[in-house]
Parts: C-alpha cells; sequence; structure tokens
C-alpha cells in the first residue's frame, strides 16, 4: 500500500489541471471576496474575513478530496483499475490510499486558505486553529469516499461536470457560501457539507459539534462506503 500510495501522490502533484481547480481556485476566490470585504463585519463582533475563511476551508477541502474522482475515472478508462484489480493490493489498501492522497490535498488547501486569512487579519487561538481542522478532516470522511464512488461510475467525460456541480450543490447546502436560512436550515444538517462548513464556525463561535453531527457523518460514511466496495467489486467479477 505504501507504494501504491507514493506512486498516486507523485502523479496528484505532477497534475498542473488538478491543483488550479482543486486548490487554486477556491484560494483564488477567498481572496478576491474577503479582500474586498477586509475590515467589515458579518455580524457584531464576527468579521466578515473570519467568517468567510471558514466556510472556504470546508467548501475548498471538499473541492480537493472530491477531484481524486476524476483521476479514478481516467484510471478506469485506461484499463488501469483492471490492472490493479491482478496485483496483491487488497480492497482496502486500495480506498486507503486513495483516501490519503484526498486527506493530503484537502490538507494542503486548508493550509493555504488558513495562510490567506491570518494575512488577511484573521486571528484565532492555536487550540482553535487545531480543533477547527480536526472537526473538517473528520466530516471530510464521507466526502472522501463520495469521491471514490463517483470514479467508479462516471466516465472521465462526464466527471467535470459532475464534480463541478455537485460541489456547488453540496456547498449550497452546506451553507459554505452564505448562512442558511429557512428551508436550507431544515435540510441542510443532514448533509455532511453543513457539517463540514460547520465545523470552523462552531470553533469560532466557541459552540460543540452537536450528537446530530457525528451521527449524520457516520451514517454516510457506512452507507457510501458500502456502496463504494460493493462497486468495485462489482468491476472485479466483470474483470
Amino acid at each position: 500500500m505504501s507504494t501504491y500510495l507514493g506512486y498516486e501522490l507523485r502523479r496528484t502533484v505532477r497534475n498542473r489541471r488538478f491543483f488550479f481547480f482543486s486548490i487554486g481556485f477556491p484560494l483564488l476566490l477567498f481572496l478576491t471576496v474577503a479582500g474586498s470585504q477586509r475590515g467589515t463585519d458579518i455580524a457584531p463582533g464576527v468579521p466578515f474575513v473570519e467568517y468567510y475563511m471558514v466556510g472556504m476551508a470546508g467548501w475548498g477541502a471538499m473541492t480537493a478530496v472530491l477531484a481524486g474522482g476524476a483521476r479514478i475515472a481516467l484510471e478506469r478508462s485506461t484499463g488501469f483499475v483492471r490492472q490493479l484489480r491482478l496485483t496483491p493490493l487488497s480492497v482496502r489498501a486500495y480506498f486507503q490510499a486513495k483516501i490519503l492522497t484526498g486527506y493530503l490535498m484537502g490538507i494542503l488547501t486548508l493550509v493555504l486558505l488558513y495562510a490567506a486569512g491570518i494575512a488577511l487579519g484573521v486571528r484565532l487561538p492555536l487550540l482553535d486553529w487545531l480543533q477547527m481542522t480536526a472537526l473538517i478532516l473528520i466530516a471530510l470522511v464521507p466526502i472522501a469516499i463520495l469521491g471514490i464512488l463517483l470514479g467508479h461510475l462516471v466516465t472521465p467525460d462526464s466527471m467535470g461536470p459532475v464534480l463541478g456541480g455537485l460541489s456547488a450543490l453540496l456547498a449550497f447546502l452546506g451553507g459554505a457560501w452564505f448562512y442558511p436560512t429557512g428551508w436550507l436550515a431544515d435540510v441542510g444538517p443532514y448533509v455532511p457539507s453543513y457539517w463540514l462548513t460547520q465545523a470552523g464556525r462552531a470553533v469560532v463561535a466557541g459552540d460543540t459539534w452537536p450528537a446530530k453531527a457525528w451521527v449524520v457523518i457516520a451514517l454516510w460514511s457506512l452507507v457510501l462506503g458500502a456502496v463504494a466496495v460493493r462497486v468495485y467489486r462489482r468491476g472485479e467479477d466483470r474483470g
């Protein structure tokens, strides 16, 4: 698994298009929007830059993790996944390598957005930075599995529109760009992207994740994981 993980990381780093769309675009959007609102408050005592940074951190990490599905779709189209099934690499090791690669890209996105936020004046205690990052990484679990699942279901030609539309939908339902109200406030808590964006906002506000957050993340992870394994093994049966 370590050999395959090293290969995945090298291949990901060399993909310039992946870096721009999954890492560079969220950073550029944050700098553009937050830079123009620097010094303003979205609510009394809540700087806009700080509020927007924690939302964009969740969305940026989600985009980076989901982008792994595009690489899987390309591997399927070239027959590489079929070749992997002929090696001693287990299904578990395959999924672990894919998730770890996605996580490393997500962490890189977080670091860049944190640095941009600090440059624009965000100041948080070290414990808050660590707690926010830990909660985001936990909330990313079902998103990472979803990316793998899509990679085994969607063709390379369709992957771009699917990932773009899905990440926008998840960001919309999760309140990454604005605070959810009305029916979004009712639906959002049942979607993992909601807790992904609320991870940072809860820490900034001094709140804790409710039990519902852990249940939603766990259920989505279990269901998506079971489906992803089934789809991967179905491909094995087909050769």
